[in-house]
């Protein structure tokens, strides 16, 4: 036995040694950019008598959608079904592409009034290298709420402190979340904080204010730019390998423009500084929330901006505002020309997406631009319209069969699959409503 230990405390100073010629941490591992995971479905699905909404072409009446291994195979009105596959009757009912909610703290809450089961944040201001799938929980009751009701995707995003973590993007299904998610990490969440607004303070005591609390994120993406510098030229003429720093590491991919820093501001002000701010930076930037964005519409889409909204259901920006501002919000970006999606920006109500749009909608939204807020758009901010958003060859086979119109609560959600995969249709809601249903009189 005391060899065997011997054999391997010999084994970790050699690991150890290894570590210190490359300046390599063994607590600090290499910080990867953002990877995609393939889909894992296998075998032969046919969905027949449908109309399709591709979401990129008119709708396609009576037609088949063939899936082969979690993919679109084939899309139109004389699909010849493959001997074994199996086949979905869809009764003339309507086919759309899985819906996509932008920013949610899905397998992060559970319930929000108790701590034990919420884990949304981590201590400190700065954790880039926080990663949202790493505290997924892939049994969440909320998933399959989600789900059935025709959410097949979703940003699980952490919050809390100025620079919260990178988000993940993942299917609402499998056993893990390395099953689970598709792409991680997608951005870095930041908590912008906004300059002031307040009328009783002077110009200069409000710039002297912001300019105190944006003191500490320059100093800390200066430190990033150095340490990056460090990294890129270590090796390079005798100089020594940096010690390496699990946060830094992970703003490499910030600072170089491969993944977008997802900040979170709401009013008119912030959202000019955060976009010059960024400008000075030289990072790419997505506006999150967004609530005055229509104040500075030019602004956003002369700088090629995009805005995920967080949900259409809430409350005016100020007292002075009319109730149903965040209801004709996405019209106004829609009629300046702002790149948005919108999301829930929850977890127990993510459910609730669609009819988010269909208010919105309501409110002067062009439908199919509603149906794309939640489809289309967000895969192309989400730079994976490659895969999601839309029913064509070759992308993932994410589908949601509806008895009617997706923004009609009254409409009922027949089926989902999920990478190819038909979803069992079942939840917590239902399974109560089934066993309430069925209580005595």
């Amino acid at each position: 036995m005391r060899r065997l230990a011997g054999y391997g405390v010999g084994l970790l100073l050699l690991l150890c040694g290894v570590w210190a010629d490359e300046g390599i941490s063994p607590l600090a591992p290499r910080y990867e950019a953002s990877l995609e995971r393939p889909t894992r479905t296998r075998g032969v699905y046919a969905i027949r008598n449908v109309t399709v909404h591709p979401m990129t072409a008119p709708p396609i009446e009576g037609a088949t959608v063939l899936i082969r291994d979690g993919k679109i195979a084939a899309v139109g009105t004389n699909i010849p079904i493959p001997r074994g596959a199996t086949v979905y009757d869809g009764k003339g009912n309507h086919l759309y592409p899985g819906y996509i909610d932008a920013l949610t703290t899905l397998g992060l809450t559970e319930i929000g009034s108790i701590a034990a089961t919420i884990d949304t944040t981590e201590t400190g201001q700065f954790n880039p290298n926080a990663r949202a799938e790493i505290a997924l929980n892939p049994d969440s009751e909320l998933i399959p709420v989600t789900r059935v009701n025709g959410t097949t995707t979703v940003v699980a995003a952490p919050t809390g402190g100025i620079l919260s973590g990178m988000g993940c993007v993942m299917n609402l299904d499998g056993w893990t979340w390395e099953e689970m998610v598709i792409k991680t990490p997608i951005g870095l969440m930041m908590n912008f904080p906004a300059p002031s607004a307040t009328p009783n303070q002077g110009a200069d005591a409000r710039r002297r204010d912001w300019q105190s609390r944006m003191r500490p994120i320059d100093e800390f993406f200066d430190d990033a730019r150095r340490y990056l510098r460090a990294h890129q030229a270590a090796g390079k003429d005798g100089i020594p390998a940096h010690e390496r720093d699990p946060r830094f590491d992970a703003m490499i991919p910030i600072l170089e423009g491969n993944l977008p820093l997802l900040v979170r501001v709401n009013s008119a002000l912030g959202i000019q500084a955060a976009i010059r701010w960024a400008e000075e930076q030289k990072v790419r930037l997505v506006i999150v929330g967004g609530a005055e964005a229509w104040r500075v519409a030019d602004l956003l889409r002369e700088k090629q901006v995009p805005v995920i909204l967080e949900g259409v259901h809430n409350m005016p920006s100020a007292e002075s505002e009319p109730y149903d501002e965040p209801f004709v919000l996405p019209k106004r970006l829609h009629e300046k020309g702002v790149r948005f999606c919108i999301a829930s920006n929850d977890a127990s109500n993510a459910r609730n997406l669609p009819y988010h749009v269909a208010t919105a909608v309501a409110h002067g939204l062009p439908r199919e631009e509603g149906l794309k807020a939640i489809t289309l758009y967000p895969a192309q901010i989400l730079g994976l319209a490659h895969r999601l958003g839309s029913i064509e060859v070759g992308k993932d086979a994410n589908l949601v069969l509806v008895s009617g119109d997706p923004l009609d609560i009254r409409s009922e959600v027949l089926q989902v699959w999920i990478a190819g995969r038909p979803i069992e249709m079942t939840s917590k809601h239902i399974r109560l409503y089934e066993r309430y249903r069925k209580r005595p009189k």
